[in-house]
């Protein structure tokens, strides 16, 4: 296409790359402060004129010599010039507060002769630490457009866009990476395998990449015999000369005058960052975090339960009476109004969770837990995965590539999920609210302090299951944490309301399916079988003829629901769960439960409302469930505890369980995961009912 180009937006970590690509394209893509929010390649478009041009924003990388899965994917497609997705121009974008560390990254992109526009980000930021860099004089120098921007503000965002219109020019340079006496090995090798460009011959021949041919290979490894190559020292001085070449450019280029800086990070570092009251502040905000859960989202919730009772209730009326009616009323509006209530909840937490990611709090977190991460087989960029974790454990099993280390990277992704994602609140708050009265405890809502006991344990949990992992596998090498602390920011409101939406939305929506097709599935089993079931009207009007017609119509419903389809299958299960204090229902649920976590308390809605006439808050209707065989209720503490406990240590997503073999590639380590976790689950559960009971 003449007027298409395709531009992809480069650099390291944290520099605000995908920020700098919502403002371009106008996504809702996700962003944070921390490394490893980006974890594939992201696409948009953005049209300019009467140019089409395609923005691709690849994950942050520190050079290219990869460490971890993301890094080997950019490294692979910038190097794959012979791809169909190979860009015309490559932004690189660095931080204005680290410049020179930040431009390592791009000088090795320019030897590779793709054509680069250098954007230095958070030049706005950069002036209030008193730091002033020369666009001009850095241009001159590196031969490339140079444009100072601020994703966040949208300085520079216009300028940077005219300039991607034109076609960037390559640059020219001299090999100022290797010694003198290699740099005869490195044209003849670039001969041997026919690469034009020699710095990408110097790539091929330092490190082996999987998308070259078997003779590359052979090739190469054949060269480096033949020369006596020491491929680490190539490396070392790669480094030496490239920091000794941009040392000179940067110091003539960037000005950093301390009397002029107002820097409110450094004092906020000294406490955030204090090994005593570093760690307080944290846990501080985490108890506020789930404080707010409760507190804020009280009235929403009562509202839309309400709603929804109201609302089945003038569907019931407005509807002819039949089969189709029933599903609807007790099938459909029950299961799906009993994940909506949830909204208000998950998205508070989102919101919270998007001002510490937004404000620049999440690499302190990082820095923070390194130490104590080590102890445990992990480090202090697996508290990324982790923290993501209490959002949804897909994407964070996935940010576990930003790992080096197999070992560490291998132990959070088997642990991730025993942190709370939002998946369990629904079920964490619906039984609480059983068993733990809605009062305050002082300043403290006692719900509220029992959500943050169950998020601690699922941490506890993870750390004693890390420790056993740490215990058993053997380590390769010992990993050290580089990180770059960003400055700290007001939240951007505009990216936490995205962050909000696009999370609540998802939740909604992946539940939402599932909500519909189980509830469908539920009603119909629920509603038919065999004789028994069809029988079951006669054999109750006929054992209680003195009873009232609606005490009546209540034992007719509870019998067709027993000896239904779905009964059948509850009672078949019942003997495994009977020790953990579960009926057959609570069986059911937890069966229906296995491809979403949220799905139980939908399908617990849909039960307990299939053959009620009341149109009753789903908590009341729990709080009146009856066993049949005892007369006493069926969610007694005993059992809610046993459930909190069951689905604070389950694996019951099987999305997490396709995630863990694609990221591992290994079905054995997927099958420990699911199947240490579910013993863990059942064997707490069950010692947790027979204690209480």
């Amino acid at each position: 296409m003449e007027n298409f180009r395709r531009i992809a937006l480069v650099g390291n970590p944290n520099v605000g790359k995908t920020s700098l690509f919502n403002k371009l394209c106008g996504l809702n893509q996700k962003t944070g402060n921390y490394p490893g929010v980006t974890i594939d390649k992201k696409r948009g478009q953005l049209q300019l004129a009467d140019h089409k041009i395609e923005i691709i924003d690849l994950p942050g990388i520190n050079s290219l010599y990869p460490n971890s899965g993301d890094e080997e994917l950019v490294v692979n497609y910038l190097l794959n010039n012979s791809s169909e997705d190979f860009p015309d121009t490559i932004v690189m974008v660095v931080s204005a507060l680290n410049l020179k560390r930040n431009l390592y990254l791009f000088d090795q992109l320019s030897d590779l002769g793709i054509p680069l526009i250098l954007a230095i980000n958070m030049t706005d930021l950069a002036e209030k630490r008193g730091i002033a860099i020369d666009a001009h004089l850095l241009s001159a120098e590196l031969g490339v457009p140079v444009i100072k921007i601020s994703a966040r503000s949208e300085q520079g965002i216009d300028k940077l866009k005219q300039l991607l219109l034109p076609e960037a020019a390559s640059v020219n340079k001299t090999i100022h990476y290797a010694e003198e006496d290699n740099r005869d090995l490195i044209h003849q090798f670039s001969k041997i395998i026919h690469c034009k460009n020699e710095y990408r011959a110097f790539l091929f021949l330092t490190q082996e990449f999987h998308f070259t041919t078997p003779e590359l290979r052979r090739q190469r490894i054949d060269f480096i015999n033949a020369n006596e190559i020491d491929i680490r020292k190539w490396k070392v001085n790669e480094s030496i000369l490239r920091y000794r070449y941009l040392s000179a450019i940067v110091k003539r280029a960037v000005v950093i005058e301390k009397q002029n800086a107002r820097d409110f990070t450094t004092k906020a570092d000294k406490v955030l960052l204090h090994p005593v009251w570093g760690y307080a502040f944290f846990l501080l905000i985490l108890f506020s975090i789930f404080q707010s859960v409760f507190w804020l989202a009280a009235y929403p919730m009562d509202w839309i339960d309400s709603a929804f009772s109201w609302f089945s209730g003038l569907v019931n009326d407005w509807m002819p009476e039949g089969y189709f009616s029933r599903l609807v009323t007790e099938g459909l509006i029950p299961g799906i109004g009993g994940v909506v209530i949830f909204v208000p909840q998950i998205a508070i937490l989102f919101l919270l969770f998007s001002v510490l990611e937004e404000s620049g709090y999440m690499p302190r977190i990082v820095y923070l837990m390194d130490r104590l991460m080590q102890r445990f087989g992990m480090s202090g960029k697996s508290i990324v995965p982790l923290i993501s974790g209490f959002a949804c454990a897909v994407p964070a099993i996935m940010s576990a590539r930003t790992i080096e280390n197999k070992k560490e990277r291998l132990i959070t992704i088997l642990v991730t999920p025993l942190l709370t994602c939002s998946a369990r609140i629904p079920v964490y708050v619906v039984v609480i609210a059983l068993i733990v009265p809605d009062e305050m405890m002082g300043v403290f809502n006692a719900r509220g302090i029992a959500l943050m006991a169950l998020y601690l344990l699922g941490a506890l949990m993870a750390m004693i299951a890390a420790w056993v992992f740490h215990k058993l596998l053997k380590n390769e090498f010992k990993s050290y944490l580089i990180l770059e602390m960003p400055e700290y920011l007001v939240p951007g409101l505009r990216n936490i309301l995205i962050s909000v939406w696009t999370s609540v939305r998802a939740f909604l929506w992946n539940a939402g399916k599932i909500i519909v097709a189980t509830s469908i599935i539920l009603f119909v089993l629920a509603t038919n079988g065999l004789d028994d079931f069809k029988n079951a009207e006669k054999q109750v009007t006929e054992t209680y003829t003195q009873l009232p017609a609606d005490e009546l119509q209540v034992l007719i419903a509870a019998r067709q629901l027993e000896t239904s389809f779905l009964g059948m299958i509850g009672r078949s299960i019942e003997p495994a769960i009977r020790p953990l204090g579960y009926d057959w229902k609570i069986g059911i649920a937890i069966l229906s439960s296995l491809s979403a976590r949220e799905v139980f308390v939908g399908t617990i809605s849909t039960i307990y409302s299939i053959g009620s006439e009341e149109e009753l808050k789903i908590t009341d209707r729990l709080r009146q469930e009856k066993n049949s065989n005892t007369g006493l209720p069926v969610f007694t503490v005993a059992t809610c505890v046993s459930l909190l406990l069951f689905y604070a240590f389950s694996l019951q997503c099987l999305s997490t369980v396709a995630v863990t073999y694609k990221e591992t590639q290994s079905l054995r380590w997927t099958l420990i995961q699911f199947f240490y976790m579910t013993a863990l689950a059942y064997f707490a559960a069950l010692i947790a009912y027979q204690i209480l009971s």
